[in-house]
């Protein structure tokens, strides 16, 4: 993953999460659990994140 990537993971997840997939119902996920708790969202922003890096790998 890019460092900004990573950095944003960290700091602000829905932002990481908008910038690769838009306003879609990742991002709405993302919104959502770092509301309940910020940890949570970390955890899925790297998840989601890193699934979208193995997606272009791969083709």
């Amino acid at each position: 993953m890019r460092l900004t990537i990573v950095i944003l993971n960290v700091i602000l997840p829905p932002i990481a999460v908008y910038i690769r997939y838009g306003a879609k119902k990742e991002f709405l996920m993302n919104l959502l659990l770092t509301c309940l708790g910020w940890i949570p969202g970390v955890i899925h922003a790297f998840i989601i994140n890193d699934k979208y890096v193995q997606l272009f790998r791969k083709s």
